[in-house]
Protein backbone atom coordinates (compact mmCIF):
# COMPACT_ATOMS: atom_id res chain seq x y z
CA UNK A 1 0.00 0.00 0.00
CA UNK A 2 1.28 3.51 -0.77
CA UNK A 3 2.25 5.83 2.07
CA UNK A 4 -0.71 7.56 3.68
CA UNK A 5 -1.28 11.31 3.80
CA UNK A 6 -2.26 11.68 7.46
CA UNK A 7 -4.63 14.42 8.61
CA UNK A 8 -2.18 15.20 11.42
CA UNK A 9 1.30 14.00 12.35
CA UNK A 10 1.87 12.69 15.85
CA UNK A 11 5.36 12.94 17.36
CA UNK A 12 7.19 9.70 18.16
CA UNK A 13 6.12 9.87 21.81
CA UNK A 14 2.52 10.32 20.71
CA UNK A 15 2.72 7.36 18.32
CA UNK A 16 4.22 5.18 21.03
CA UNK A 17 1.52 6.27 23.47
CA UNK A 18 -1.18 5.59 20.88
CA UNK A 19 0.14 2.08 20.24
CA UNK A 20 0.29 1.33 23.99
CA UNK A 21 -3.23 2.70 24.51
CA UNK A 22 -4.57 0.65 21.57
CA UNK A 23 -3.08 -2.56 22.96
CA UNK A 24 -4.43 -1.76 26.43
CA UNK A 25 -7.96 -1.12 25.11
CA UNK A 26 -7.79 -4.33 23.10
CA UNK A 27 -6.82 -6.38 26.13
CA UNK A 28 -9.55 -4.76 28.27
CA UNK A 29 -12.16 -5.57 25.62
CA UNK A 30 -11.07 -9.18 25.13
CA UNK A 31 -10.07 -10.18 28.66
CA UNK A 32 -12.17 -7.82 30.79
CA UNK A 33 -15.33 -7.22 28.78
CA UNK A 34 -15.24 -10.66 27.09
CA UNK A 35 -15.76 -9.16 23.63
CA UNK A 36 -15.01 -11.63 20.83
CA UNK A 37 -11.41 -11.21 19.68
CA UNK A 38 -12.40 -10.69 16.03
CA UNK A 39 -14.83 -7.87 16.88
CA UNK A 40 -12.40 -6.26 19.32
CA UNK A 41 -9.56 -6.28 16.80
CA UNK A 42 -11.68 -4.71 14.06
CA UNK A 43 -13.04 -2.02 16.40
CA UNK A 44 -9.65 -1.09 17.87
CA UNK A 45 -8.06 -1.07 14.40
CA UNK A 46 -10.62 1.50 13.22
CA UNK A 47 -10.27 3.67 16.33
CA UNK A 48 -6.47 3.56 16.15
CA UNK A 49 -6.49 4.62 12.51
CA UNK A 50 -8.74 7.60 13.32
CA UNK A 51 -6.65 8.61 16.34
CA UNK A 52 -3.46 8.47 14.26
CA UNK A 53 -4.86 10.93 11.73
CA UNK A 54 -5.79 8.54 8.94
CA UNK A 55 -8.36 10.40 6.77
CA UNK A 56 -11.93 9.12 7.03
CA UNK A 57 -11.96 7.87 3.46
CA UNK A 58 -8.70 5.95 3.99
CA UNK A 59 -9.63 4.18 7.25
CA UNK A 60 -11.38 1.18 5.69
CA UNK A 61 -8.84 0.73 2.85
CA UNK A 62 -6.05 0.81 5.44
CA UNK A 63 -7.80 -1.82 7.55
CA UNK A 64 -8.56 -4.00 4.54
CA UNK A 65 -4.96 -3.80 3.35
CA UNK A 66 -3.66 -5.30 6.59
CA UNK A 67 -6.49 -7.81 6.75
CA UNK A 68 -6.16 -8.91 3.13
CA UNK A 69 -2.38 -9.09 3.24
CA UNK A 70 -2.49 -11.40 6.23
CA UNK A 71 -5.23 -13.59 4.76
CA UNK A 72 -3.26 -13.88 1.52
CA UNK A 73 -0.37 -15.36 3.50
CA UNK A 74 -2.35 -17.42 5.99
CA UNK A 75 -5.78 -18.48 4.67
CA UNK A 76 -4.52 -20.76 1.88
CA UNK A 77 -1.96 -22.41 4.12
CA UNK A 78 -4.36 -22.94 7.01
CA UNK A 79 -7.16 -24.19 4.75
CA UNK A 80 -5.01 -26.65 2.82
CA UNK A 81 -3.18 -27.72 5.96
CA UNK A 82 -6.47 -28.35 7.75
CA UNK A 83 -7.67 -30.53 4.85
CA UNK A 84 -4.47 -32.55 4.99
CA UNK A 85 -4.71 -32.81 8.76
CA UNK A 86 -8.34 -33.94 8.64
CA UNK A 87 -7.53 -36.71 6.16
CA UNK A 88 -4.56 -37.89 8.24
CA UNK A 89 -6.75 -37.87 11.33
CA UNK A 90 -9.75 -39.75 9.88
CA UNK A 91 -7.72 -42.22 7.83
CA UNK A 92 -5.84 -43.36 10.93
CA UNK A 93 -2.50 -42.12 9.62
CA UNK A 94 -1.96 -39.76 12.54
CA UNK A 95 -2.67 -42.58 15.00
CA UNK A 96 -0.34 -44.99 13.20
CA UNK A 97 2.52 -42.46 13.24
CA UNK A 98 1.79 -41.62 16.88
CA UNK A 99 2.08 -45.27 17.89
CA UNK A 100 5.38 -45.53 16.01
CA UNK A 101 6.78 -42.38 17.67
CA UNK A 102 5.80 -43.52 21.15
CA UNK A 103 7.25 -46.97 20.55
CA UNK A 104 10.50 -45.55 19.18
CA UNK A 105 11.13 -42.73 21.67
CA UNK A 106 9.05 -43.76 24.66
CA UNK A 107 6.19 -41.87 26.26
CA UNK A 108 8.43 -39.60 28.34
CA UNK A 109 10.33 -38.37 25.29
CA UNK A 110 7.37 -37.84 22.96
CA UNK A 111 7.57 -34.01 23.27
CA UNK A 112 11.27 -34.26 22.40
CA UNK A 113 10.46 -36.33 19.30
CA UNK A 114 7.82 -33.86 18.15
CA UNK A 115 10.19 -30.95 18.71
CA UNK A 116 13.04 -32.53 16.75
CA UNK A 117 10.68 -33.37 13.88
CA UNK A 118 9.49 -29.76 13.87
CA UNK A 119 13.06 -28.43 13.83
CA UNK A 120 13.79 -30.53 10.75
CA UNK A 121 10.56 -29.50 9.03
CA UNK A 122 11.15 -25.88 10.02
CA UNK A 123 14.29 -25.55 7.94
CA UNK A 124 12.53 -24.93 4.61
CA UNK A 125 8.89 -24.52 5.66
CA UNK A 126 7.38 -21.36 7.16
CA UNK A 127 6.11 -21.20 10.74
CA UNK A 128 2.37 -21.23 10.08
CA UNK A 129 2.45 -23.88 7.32
CA UNK A 130 4.69 -26.21 9.32
CA UNK A 131 2.61 -25.90 12.45
CA UNK A 132 -0.63 -26.68 10.60
CA UNK A 133 0.90 -29.78 8.97
CA UNK A 134 2.18 -31.06 12.35
CA UNK A 135 -1.02 -30.40 14.31
CA UNK A 136 -2.75 -33.75 13.66
CA UNK A 137 0.34 -35.61 14.88
CA UNK A 138 0.71 -33.35 17.92
CA UNK A 139 -2.95 -33.75 18.86
CA UNK A 140 -2.88 -37.52 18.30
CA UNK A 141 0.15 -37.89 20.59
CA UNK A 142 -1.51 -35.71 23.23
CA UNK A 143 -4.70 -37.81 23.12
CA UNK A 144 -2.70 -41.02 23.33
CA UNK A 145 -0.52 -40.03 26.27
CA UNK A 146 -2.75 -37.57 28.13
CA UNK A 147 -1.84 -34.37 29.95
CA UNK A 148 -1.95 -30.80 28.73
CA UNK A 149 -1.82 -30.30 24.98
CA UNK A 150 0.82 -27.60 25.59
CA UNK A 151 3.24 -30.29 26.78
CA UNK A 152 3.41 -31.52 23.20
CA UNK A 153 2.39 -28.49 21.13
CA UNK A 154 4.56 -25.79 22.72
CA UNK A 155 7.98 -27.39 21.96
CA UNK A 156 6.90 -28.00 18.36
CA UNK A 157 5.65 -24.42 17.88
CA UNK A 158 8.87 -23.00 19.37
CA UNK A 159 10.89 -25.20 17.03
CA UNK A 160 9.15 -23.75 13.98
CA UNK A 161 9.53 -20.24 15.42
CA UNK A 162 13.30 -20.37 16.04
CA UNK A 163 13.98 -21.84 12.61
CA UNK A 164 11.78 -19.26 10.93
CA UNK A 165 13.43 -16.29 12.59
CA UNK A 166 17.12 -17.26 12.74
CA UNK A 167 17.84 -19.54 9.79
CA UNK A 168 17.79 -18.74 6.06
CA UNK A 169 16.12 -19.43 3.64
CA UNK A 170 13.34 -17.80 5.65
CA UNK A 171 12.65 -14.26 4.37
CA UNK A 172 13.62 -12.19 7.42
CA UNK A 173 17.25 -13.35 7.86
CA UNK A 174 17.72 -13.50 4.08
CA UNK A 175 16.61 -9.87 3.69
CA UNK A 176 18.74 -8.70 6.61
CA UNK A 177 21.77 -10.59 5.27
CA UNK A 178 21.36 -8.84 1.94
CA UNK A 179 21.03 -5.39 3.51
CA UNK A 180 24.07 -5.83 5.77
CA UNK A 181 26.21 -7.72 3.26
CA UNK A 182 26.45 -10.86 5.42
CA UNK A 183 27.28 -14.26 3.96
CA UNK A 184 24.02 -16.26 3.87
CA UNK A 185 25.79 -19.61 4.25
CA UNK A 186 27.54 -18.40 7.39
CA UNK A 187 24.26 -17.02 8.73
CA UNK A 188 22.73 -20.49 8.25
CA UNK A 189 25.49 -22.18 10.26
CA UNK A 190 25.59 -19.60 13.04
CA UNK A 191 21.80 -19.33 13.02
CA UNK A 192 21.59 -23.03 13.80
CA UNK A 193 24.05 -22.52 16.67
CA UNK A 194 21.54 -20.06 18.14
CA UNK A 195 18.26 -21.69 17.09
CA UNK A 196 18.95 -25.10 18.64
CA UNK A 197 19.97 -23.85 22.14
CA UNK A 198 17.06 -21.39 22.02
CA UNK A 199 14.71 -24.30 21.32
CA UNK A 200 16.21 -26.38 24.14
CA UNK A 201 15.86 -23.57 26.70
CA UNK A 202 12.49 -22.20 25.57
CA UNK A 203 10.82 -25.14 23.84
CA UNK A 204 11.97 -27.89 26.16
CA UNK A 205 12.70 -26.26 29.54
CA UNK A 206 10.19 -23.39 29.55
CA UNK A 207 7.78 -25.47 27.45
CA UNK A 208 7.90 -28.25 30.04
CA UNK A 209 6.93 -25.75 32.74
CA UNK A 210 4.14 -24.39 30.54
CA UNK A 211 2.75 -27.89 30.03
CA UNK A 212 2.80 -28.62 33.76
CA UNK A 213 1.28 -25.26 34.70
CA UNK A 214 -1.52 -24.90 32.13
CA UNK A 215 -3.59 -28.06 31.85
CA UNK A 216 -5.45 -27.59 28.56
CA UNK A 217 -7.43 -30.29 26.77
CA UNK A 218 -6.66 -31.28 23.20
CA UNK A 219 -8.71 -29.04 20.87
CA UNK A 220 -11.33 -30.76 18.77
CA UNK A 221 -10.69 -28.51 15.79
CA UNK A 222 -9.37 -31.24 13.48
CA UNK A 223 -11.72 -33.94 14.71
CA UNK A 224 -15.06 -34.87 13.26
CA UNK A 225 -18.08 -34.33 15.49
CA UNK A 226 -20.66 -34.97 12.76
CA UNK A 227 -21.05 -37.66 10.14
CA UNK A 228 -19.54 -40.46 12.23
CA UNK A 229 -20.41 -42.89 9.44
CA UNK A 230 -18.28 -40.86 7.04
CA UNK A 231 -15.39 -40.90 9.50
CA UNK A 232 -15.59 -44.67 9.84
CA UNK A 233 -15.90 -45.16 6.08
CA UNK A 234 -12.83 -43.00 5.38
CA UNK A 235 -10.48 -44.97 7.65
CA UNK A 236 -7.80 -46.85 5.69
CA UNK A 237 -5.02 -47.28 8.31
CA UNK A 238 -2.07 -46.23 6.11
CA UNK A 239 1.42 -47.43 6.98
CA UNK A 240 3.97 -45.34 8.83
CA UNK A 241 5.93 -44.99 5.58
CA UNK A 242 2.88 -43.66 3.75
CA UNK A 243 2.09 -41.17 6.50
CA UNK A 244 5.68 -39.95 6.70
CA UNK A 245 5.80 -39.62 2.92
CA UNK A 246 2.72 -37.38 2.94
CA UNK A 247 4.26 -35.20 5.65
CA UNK A 248 7.59 -35.08 3.80
CA UNK A 249 6.12 -34.26 0.36
CA UNK A 250 5.49 -30.52 1.00
CA UNK A 251 8.84 -30.35 2.77
CA UNK A 252 10.66 -31.76 -0.28
CA UNK A 253 8.79 -29.48 -2.71
CA UNK A 254 9.44 -26.36 -0.63
CA UNK A 255 13.08 -27.32 -0.21
CA UNK A 256 13.26 -27.63 -4.01
CA UNK A 257 12.27 -23.97 -4.23
CA UNK A 258 14.75 -22.78 -1.63
CA UNK A 259 17.52 -24.99 -3.00
CA UNK A 260 17.11 -23.52 -6.48
CA UNK A 261 17.20 -20.02 -5.00
CA UNK A 262 20.47 -20.88 -3.28
CA UNK A 263 21.90 -22.32 -6.50
CA UNK A 264 20.86 -19.18 -8.36
CA UNK A 265 22.63 -17.02 -5.76
CA UNK A 266 25.76 -19.14 -6.33
CA UNK A 267 25.24 -18.65 -10.10
CA UNK A 268 24.95 -22.41 -10.69
CA UNK A 269 21.52 -21.97 -12.32
CA UNK A 270 19.64 -18.98 -13.67
CA UNK A 271 16.26 -17.87 -12.36
CA UNK A 272 15.41 -16.86 -15.92
CA UNK A 273 15.42 -20.45 -17.18
CA UNK A 274 11.95 -21.86 -17.76
CA UNK A 275 12.60 -25.18 -16.04
CA UNK A 276 13.93 -23.39 -12.95
CA UNK A 277 10.86 -21.15 -12.76
CA UNK A 278 8.58 -24.17 -13.18
CA UNK A 279 10.25 -26.14 -10.39
CA UNK A 280 10.27 -23.10 -8.13
CA UNK A 281 6.52 -22.75 -8.66
CA UNK A 282 6.03 -26.32 -7.46
CA UNK A 283 7.94 -25.37 -4.32
CA UNK A 284 5.86 -22.33 -3.46
CA UNK A 285 4.22 -23.19 -0.13
CA UNK A 286 0.55 -22.96 -1.24
CA UNK A 287 1.26 -24.98 -4.39
CA UNK A 288 3.25 -27.58 -2.43
CA UNK A 289 0.38 -28.01 0.04
CA UNK A 290 -2.20 -28.16 -2.77
CA UNK A 291 -0.25 -30.95 -4.47
CA UNK A 292 0.04 -32.77 -1.15
CA UNK A 293 -3.70 -32.55 -0.52
CA UNK A 294 -4.48 -34.15 -3.90
CA UNK A 295 -1.84 -36.84 -3.34
CA UNK A 296 -3.35 -37.52 0.09
CA UNK A 297 -6.81 -37.84 -1.48
CA UNK A 298 -5.47 -40.50 -3.82
CA UNK A 299 -3.27 -42.36 -1.34
CA UNK A 300 -5.67 -42.32 1.60
CA UNK A 301 -9.01 -42.63 -0.19
CA UNK A 302 -9.32 -42.93 -3.96
CA UNK A 303 -6.99 -45.90 -4.40
CA UNK A 304 -8.95 -47.71 -1.68
CA UNK A 305 -12.16 -47.24 -3.64
CA UNK A 306 -13.61 -44.53 -1.41
CA UNK A 307 -16.56 -42.64 -2.86
CA UNK A 308 -15.68 -39.19 -4.28
CA UNK A 309 -18.62 -37.72 -2.38
CA UNK A 310 -17.22 -39.09 0.88
CA UNK A 311 -13.82 -37.50 0.21
CA UNK A 312 -15.50 -34.20 -0.65
CA UNK A 313 -17.45 -34.23 2.63
CA UNK A 314 -14.31 -35.02 4.62
CA UNK A 315 -12.23 -32.17 3.20
CA UNK A 316 -15.20 -29.79 3.32
CA UNK A 317 -15.67 -30.63 6.99
CA UNK A 318 -12.12 -29.44 7.68
CA UNK A 319 -12.91 -25.86 6.68
CA UNK A 320 -15.77 -24.99 9.04
CA UNK A 321 -13.84 -25.29 12.33
CA UNK A 322 -10.93 -23.14 11.09
CA UNK A 323 -13.01 -20.15 9.91
CA UNK A 324 -12.74 -18.42 13.28
CA UNK A 325 -8.97 -18.97 13.33
CA UNK A 326 -8.54 -17.50 9.86
CA UNK A 327 -10.72 -14.44 10.60
CA UNK A 328 -9.10 -13.70 13.96
CA UNK A 329 -5.63 -14.11 12.47
CA UNK A 330 -6.58 -11.77 9.62
CA UNK A 331 -7.92 -9.23 12.13
CA UNK A 332 -4.65 -9.43 14.06
CA UNK A 333 -2.86 -8.65 10.80
CA UNK A 334 -5.30 -5.76 10.29
CA UNK A 335 -4.38 -4.27 13.66
CA UNK A 336 -0.67 -4.60 12.97
CA UNK A 337 -1.16 -3.18 9.47
CA UNK A 338 -2.91 -0.09 10.84
CA UNK A 339 -0.03 0.49 13.25
CA UNK A 340 2.48 0.13 10.42
CA UNK A 341 0.52 2.47 8.16
CA UNK A 342 0.65 5.24 10.76
CA UNK A 343 4.46 5.18 10.62
CA UNK A 344 4.95 4.16 14.23
CA UNK A 345 7.66 1.60 13.48
CA UNK A 346 9.83 3.93 11.41
CA UNK A 347 9.44 6.86 13.80
CA UNK A 348 10.45 4.83 16.84
CA UNK A 349 13.32 3.15 15.02
CA UNK A 350 14.78 6.45 13.79
CA UNK A 351 14.64 7.92 17.31
CA UNK A 352 16.39 4.91 18.80
CA UNK A 353 18.99 4.99 16.06
CA UNK A 354 20.26 8.30 17.41
CA UNK A 355 20.91 7.09 20.98
CA UNK A 356 24.54 6.18 20.36
CA UNK A 357 24.31 2.57 21.60
CA UNK A 358 26.87 -0.02 20.45
CA UNK A 359 25.89 -1.13 16.96
CA UNK A 360 24.83 -4.68 17.80
CA UNK A 361 22.87 -3.53 20.88
CA UNK A 362 21.16 -0.73 18.95
CA UNK A 363 20.10 -3.17 16.23
CA UNK A 364 18.56 -5.55 18.77
CA UNK A 365 16.73 -2.79 20.65
CA UNK A 366 15.39 -1.18 17.46
CA UNK A 367 14.11 -4.52 16.14
CA UNK A 368 12.55 -5.45 19.50
CA UNK A 369 10.67 -2.18 19.97
CA UNK A 370 9.47 -2.07 16.37
CA UNK A 371 8.31 -5.68 16.78
CA UNK A 372 6.33 -4.88 19.94
CA UNK A 373 4.93 -1.69 18.41
CA UNK A 374 3.60 -3.06 15.10
CA UNK A 375 3.61 -6.87 15.31
CA UNK A 376 5.37 -8.19 12.21
CA UNK A 377 8.70 -9.88 12.88
CA UNK A 378 9.75 -9.62 9.23
CA UNK A 379 8.96 -5.88 9.15
CA UNK A 380 10.85 -5.34 12.41
CA UNK A 381 13.89 -7.21 11.11
CA UNK A 382 14.04 -5.46 7.75
CA UNK A 383 13.35 -2.04 9.31
CA UNK A 384 16.14 -2.46 11.82
CA UNK A 385 18.51 -3.77 9.15
CA UNK A 386 17.79 -0.81 6.88
CA UNK A 387 18.43 1.66 9.71
CA UNK A 388 21.75 0.17 10.83
CA UNK A 389 22.92 -0.50 7.27
CA UNK A 390 24.77 2.83 6.83
CA UNK A 391 26.61 2.39 10.13
CA UNK A 392 27.50 -1.22 9.26
CA UNK A 393 28.78 -0.18 5.85
CA UNK A 394 30.83 2.60 7.43
CA UNK A 395 32.43 0.16 9.90
CA UNK A 396 34.90 -1.34 7.44
CA UNK A 397 36.63 -3.37 10.17
CA UNK A 398 33.71 -5.78 10.63
CA UNK A 399 34.54 -9.31 9.49
CA UNK A 400 32.17 -11.98 8.11
CA UNK A 401 31.48 -13.45 11.55
CA UNK A 402 30.58 -10.07 13.02
CA UNK A 403 28.25 -9.28 10.11
CA UNK A 404 26.48 -12.62 10.56
CA UNK A 405 26.18 -11.94 14.30
CA UNK A 406 24.62 -8.55 13.52
CA UNK A 407 21.95 -10.26 11.39
CA UNK A 408 21.22 -12.72 14.20
CA UNK A 409 21.02 -9.95 16.81
CA UNK A 410 18.45 -8.15 14.66
CA UNK A 411 16.57 -11.43 14.22
CA UNK A 412 16.52 -11.93 17.98
CA UNK A 413 15.02 -8.49 18.47
CA UNK A 414 12.41 -9.06 15.77
CA UNK A 415 10.94 -12.11 17.57
CA UNK A 416 10.81 -10.45 20.98
CA UNK A 417 7.49 -10.63 22.88
CA UNK A 418 5.00 -11.14 20.04
CA UNK A 419 1.56 -10.18 21.35
CA UNK A 420 -1.92 -9.11 20.23
CA UNK A 421 -0.81 -7.10 17.18
CA UNK A 422 0.91 -10.17 15.69
CA UNK A 423 -1.15 -12.53 13.53
CA UNK A 424 0.99 -15.47 14.69
CA UNK A 425 -0.12 -14.81 18.28
CA UNK A 426 -3.74 -15.44 17.29
CA UNK A 427 -2.85 -18.48 15.20
CA UNK A 428 -1.19 -20.14 18.19
CA UNK A 429 -3.90 -18.97 20.60
CA UNK A 430 -6.78 -20.43 18.61
CA UNK A 431 -5.13 -23.62 17.40
CA UNK A 432 -4.00 -24.53 20.93
CA UNK A 433 -7.32 -23.57 22.49
CA UNK A 434 -5.85 -20.85 24.73
CA UNK A 435 -7.59 -17.67 25.83
CA UNK A 436 -5.80 -14.35 25.34
CA UNK A 437 -4.49 -14.09 28.90
CA UNK A 438 -2.99 -17.58 28.79
CA UNK A 439 -1.42 -16.92 25.39
CA UNK A 440 0.25 -13.78 26.76
CA UNK A 441 1.63 -15.74 29.73
CA UNK A 442 2.93 -18.58 27.60
CA UNK A 443 3.57 -17.68 23.96
CA UNK A 444 4.44 -13.99 24.47
CA UNK A 445 6.81 -14.80 27.33
CA UNK A 446 8.30 -17.63 25.27
CA UNK A 447 8.91 -15.30 22.32
CA UNK A 448 10.59 -12.81 24.67
CA UNK A 449 12.85 -15.58 25.99
CA UNK A 450 13.75 -16.62 22.42
CA UNK A 451 14.74 -13.00 21.76
CA UNK A 452 16.91 -12.81 24.88
CA UNK A 453 18.62 -16.17 24.32
CA UNK A 454 19.17 -15.27 20.65
CA UNK A 455 20.70 -11.91 21.50
CA UNK A 456 23.05 -13.42 24.08
CA UNK A 457 24.14 -15.98 21.49
CA UNK A 458 24.64 -13.32 18.82
CA UNK A 459 26.63 -11.18 21.24
CA UNK A 460 28.87 -14.14 22.06
CA UNK A 461 29.43 -14.88 18.37
CA UNK A 462 30.20 -11.21 17.73
CA UNK A 463 32.79 -11.20 20.52
CA UNK A 464 34.47 -14.40 19.35
CA UNK A 465 34.57 -13.14 15.76
CA UNK A 466 36.07 -9.84 16.90
CA UNK A 467 38.73 -11.74 18.89
CA UNK A 468 39.62 -13.90 15.92
CA UNK A 469 40.05 -10.79 13.78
Amino acid sequence: MTELELTWELPTAGLLGLAAAAVAVLLVLIIGARVHAFLALVLVSALTALAAGVPFEAVVPTMLSGFGGTLAAVALLVGLGAMLGRMLELSGGAQVLTDALVQRFGEDRAPLALGIASLLMGFPIFFDAGLVVMLPIIFAVARRLGGSVLTYAFPAAVAFSVMHIFVPPHPGPVAASGLLGADVGLVVLLGLLIAIPAWVLVGRVFGGWVGRTYDLPVPEILRSTDHDDDAAAFRSDPTVRTTLSLLALPLVLIFLNTGLNALATAEVVSLEDGWVRGLRLLGETPVALLITVFVAMYVLAWRHGRDRGLVDRVVDGALGPICAIVLITGAGGMFGGVLRATGIGGAIAESLDSLGLPLIVAGFVIAAIVRMAQGSATVALTTAAALVQPAVQAATDLNAGQLAAMVLALAAGSVFAGHVNDSGFWLVSRFFGMDTATTLKTWTVGQALIGIVGFVGALAIYGVAAGIA
